[in-house]
């Protein structure tokens, strides 16, 4: 790997490997500088170059007196464990947080799962579809009349399940300055996707906030935030919800004078939606970028991922690094003083790990 930086500089991490949420979150912490040691099944490759990079990588039989004796000496030395198995999985490894916290006290064993370590389905098996289904979040993503559309898996698995993981992470160790304690994160997605629900469950009677799919102001019901298709049947999107950046977005486009009036007002929000998808389809997607781009309008073009890493703004702000011949996303958040970095990864976890001391 290149030269370590960023703020986590100095913390050792043990990744049992997973699929979805549990890799990002170790991706985060590698990206800002953890010194991270993923634990492979034999055999196993590299699924995501992005999400996998910046691990010390380790080949270990789990289920052997070997394997379980080089995690048991890799867990003592280490700030964090991260797995991201069912519940009672790596109780019967003999890698439960009993064991490892018994033999290093200060560890921080991160769990992170879809359902949560108890409750009636916390043993049943999921993705992120379900997960937020019983928060409430799915049902309010689609179009009236419709089934409900899942949003990718962006808001279970990583806006739900790994930055929560995340910060739990670094909640416990701030608070093992204090007592010199380790403890348990049991990052539930359906606790994060919950939590991520809180503007809304609190915002629930009022009438323009509604979650009822398809029917509240960010929803997409409302004219002025929702997209549009465009002449060359390319999107634009907008989302000019204040009075100045909806008169600043009326006067750009030169659209009909009447969707001044009431524009908060949902019975005209389907008329004067009809009324802006005529205009905008008038001009291909560059002209109406040219033309709103940069102002107050509150406008951005709708971009595939491909186009989004060439986009001036984009560029301007490296948010894509070109790491050995592959594109990665940029570690984020930024850092003033301590960057983090986009590294590679290798298969000399075993040899990190030998050199860890006990902390």
């Amino acid at each position: 790997m290149s030269d370590k930086s960023g703020p986590l500089v100095g913390l050792k991490v043990i990744e049992f490997a997973g699929i979805g949420p549990g890799p990002h979150v170790a991706m985060l912490l590698a990206d800002l500088g953890a010194e991270v040691v993923r634990i492979d099944r034999p055999g196993s490759a590299v699924s995501n170059p992005v999400v996998e990079r910046a691990r010390h990588r380790a080949s270990v039989d789990l289920k052997s007196a070997e394997g379980k004796a080089f995690c048991l000496d890799a867990s003592a030395k280490a700030d964090v464990v991260l797995e991201g198995f069912r519940p009672g999985v790596m109780e019967r490894l003999g890698l439960g947080p009993d064991e490892l916290l018994a033999a290093n006290p200060g560890l921080v064993y991160a769990r992170m799962t879809g359902w949560g370590q108890d409750g009636p389905l916390a043993q049943a098996a999921g993705h992120d579809i379900n997960y937020i289904a019983i928060t409430g979040a799915l049902a309010a993503v689609g179009k009236p009349g419709e089934t409900a559309t899942p949003p990718q898996n962006l808001v279970g698995d990583f806006g739900g399940g790994s930055m929560y993981c995340a910060f739990g992470i670094m909640a416990a160790l701030y608070e093992r300055e204090r007592s010199g304690k380790g403890q348990v994160v049991d990052a539930a997605i359906v606790d994060g996707a919950t939590s991520l629900m809180s503007f809304f469950f609190g915002s629930r009677h009022v009438p323009y906030l509604t979650t009822e799919r398809g029917t509240g102001m960010l929803s997409g019901a409302a004219h002025f935030y929702r997209c549009f298709e465009c002449a060359d049947g390319k999107e634009i999107s907008l989302g000019s919800i204040e009075p100045q950046f909806y008169a600043e977005l009326l006067a750009k486009t030169g659209a009909p004078v009447e969707l001044a009036q009431a524009q908060m007002n949902p019975t005209n929000w389907d008329d004067y939606a009809d009324k802006l998808a005529a205009l905008f389809k008038t001009r291909p997607q560059a002209e109406w970028t040219e033309l709103l781009e940069g102002s107050d309008a509150c406008f951005a073009p709708v971009l595939g991922v491909d186009d989004a890493r060439d986009h001036p703004h984009m560029k301007a702000r490296e948010a894509y690094v070109e790491h050995e011949g592959e594109w990665h996303t940029a570690p984020a958040p930024r850092f003033s003083r301590t960057p983090g970095a986009v590294r590679s990864s290798d298969d000399e976890g075993a040899d990190v790990v030998a050199s860890w001391s006990k902390g």
